[in-house]
């Protein structure tokens, strides 16, 4: 499709999600994969799956080659409308209490709360037997 940059919706681009006809977007352009699909050397299911979203960060984290990523310039059928890509959401976890992992101090503090009042029993019948006796 030599000279000519087409704009293609999502919605246009993910029509073409089969064996026999299988198109992917990558860096905001559509790529027609579909007589590569049995040379890839990740298989055709890895393209397959690629098909109807943004495969950008798909490609990216398998590190193409310079040689792999030239071969796309003949597979290049046009541009995507990037207003029909849904953005991306970055999550973002819950607000958590900060996690202590040194529970030295938690555990001094409630053995005390158990033992302080044994003793302070202990001294008082200590005190009182002493007393008896004396």
């Amino acid at each position: 499709m030599g000279g000519e940059r087409k704009v293609f919706t999502l919605a246009e681009v993910s029509e073409h999600n089969s064996p026999k006809d299988c198109w992917l977007v990558i860096d905001g352009k559509v790529y027609d994969v579909t007589k590569f699909l049995d040379d890839h050397p990740g298989g055709d299911e890895v393209l397959l799956s690629a098909t109807g979203k943004d495969a950008t960060d798909d490609f990216e984290d398998v590190g193409h080659s310079s040689s792999a990523k030239a071969m796309m310039d003949e597979l290049y059928v046009g541009h995507i409308d990037s207003s029909t890509i849904p953005t991306k959401v970055k999550y973002t976890p819950p607000k958590q209490p900060h996690y202590n992992q040194d529970k030295t101090q938690e555990f001094v503090i409630k053995l005390l709360q158990f033992l302080v009042p044994l003793l302070i029993l202990g001294l008082a019948f200590g005190v009182r037997f002493y007393t008896k006796s004396a």
